[in-house]
């Protein structure tokens, strides 16, 4: 009985990348990757801003919002205070 077993290496070699032997299609597929990470930097940085923005403007407009509501409210707290002497203190000597 023979064993018979599946050929790994034809399957790899379908799915691996390989530079073309043609020089100018080499720079053109060069020139493809580098414009792809460029729109994808750019894309990056717009993104990254339009979120430093928006977290801006919400701090902004909760600050304010909770100045007018404080100017309602009033900011004054009242309380009642005792000064302790040290004798009265438990355990202290």
């Amino acid at each position: 009985m023979q064993i018979r077993y599946f050929q790994f290496a034809n399957l790899r070699n379908l799915f691996a990348p390989r530079k073309p032997r043609n020089p100018l299609l080499r720079i053109a597929l060069g020139l493809v990757g580098l414009a792809i990470l460029a729109v994808l930097v750019v894309a990056g940085v717009f993104v990254g801003a339009a979120m430093i923005l928006v977290g801006l403007t919400w701090k902004l407009l909760a600050a304010r919002k909770a100045r007018a509501a404080g100017k309602t409210a009033g900011n004054v707290m009242d309380g009642e205070y005792r000064v302790v002497r040290k004798p009265a203190l438990p355990h202290a000597h």
